[in-house]
């Protein structure tokens, strides 16, 4: 087989196949996506038969297996996370809100890996948003004022015990094992436009999930601008959605995108496994 990398027509995003990412690769095929990963900030394999050794594997090829704080894992592999939604529940669908995964830990993971199990025929679709694209883009006017600023993040709307994913009646239904804590009001800070440390790119690190106001702002200001960035930042030129597919793995990089789940398969399952890469060098 050959390796072939094909763009998609989103800003970001290509597919990847010639390529059986259940053996063992060698470090310089590895290497090669590597590079195609930074590049494309999305990368799609379909039709990989893969085990969940197979995935934790993959995944540790890019880097040591990172936490996932409010996550339970799968039994056998604590490293790996259910993404699950069963035909019946009636909770929200979870991560509807454009978001980088886990920003509010002191070093946020550098990637996610994502490998379709059980696939509905219909919706589910993930929707990636390219950040270096909507920082390089950013009006004149928005840029001079998201320059220098310092935001301040924390999972406390999600998982603190009152939040989204908290223990309401309404959570209690859910398959998935979200682990609500009083750890999620933490806050971290981390600067609003980051530079990604192997492209020297800039990108804006920036999710109304996360990020609860800026260093020296006051709070009205604050959301207002969080507001201004989100309608920016998701803008569909931006946006690459992606259609998932039995046996298909994704992998992207947390420090050039923000991403979303989507809904629309009310009445089927839907079960992927998920892993992440911790970005063991920092920012």
């Amino acid at each position: 087989m050959t390796l072939k990398v094909t763009p998609t027509d989103s800003p970001c995003g290509a597919v990847v196949t010639g390529i059986d990412i259940a053996r063992s690769l060698t470090a310089d095929l590895v290497a090669e996506l590597r590079a195609h990963w930074l590049e494309h900030k999305v990368l799609v394999f379909p039709d990989q038969k893969m085990s969940n050794t197979d995935l934790e594997r993959f995944s540790r090829y890019f880097g040591e297996p990172g936490e996932d704080p409010f996550f339970g894992h799968i039994d056998g592999h604590e490293h790996i996370c259910a993404i699950q939604r069963l035909a019946d529940e009636t909770a929200p669908v979870f991560a509807e809100i454009f978001h980088s995964d886990w920003s509010f830990m002191d070093v946020p993971p550098a990637g996610t890996v994502l490998y379709g199990i059980t696939i509905p025929p219909v919706g589910g679709d993930t929707l990636f948003a390219d950040q270096v694209a909507a920082y390089e883009q950013l009006p004149e006017q928005l840029r001079e004022r998201v320059e220098g600023l310092t935001a301040i993040h924390s999972a406390e709307l999600g998982y603190a015990p009152d939040g989204v994913y908290g223990f309401s009646e309404e959570n209690k239904t859910r398959s998935m094992k979200i682990l609500p804590s009083e750890k999620a009001r933490e806050k971290r800070q981390h600067p609003l436009v980051i530079t990604h440390r192997e492209t020297g790119k800039k990108a804006l690190f920036s999710s109304l999930a996360y990020i609860q106001g800026f260093v020296g702002m006051n709070r009205e200001e604050a959301g207002e601008l969080l507001v201004e960035l989100y309608a920016h930042q998701s803008r569909d030129e931006f946006v690459y959605r992606h259609k998932w597919q039995q046996d298909m793995l994704v992998m992207w990089d947390n420090r050039s995108l923000l991403h979303s789940a989507t809904g629309g398969y009310d009445g089927y399952d839907r079960l992927l496994h998920r892993m992440t890469i911790a970005d063991t060098h920092g920012r």
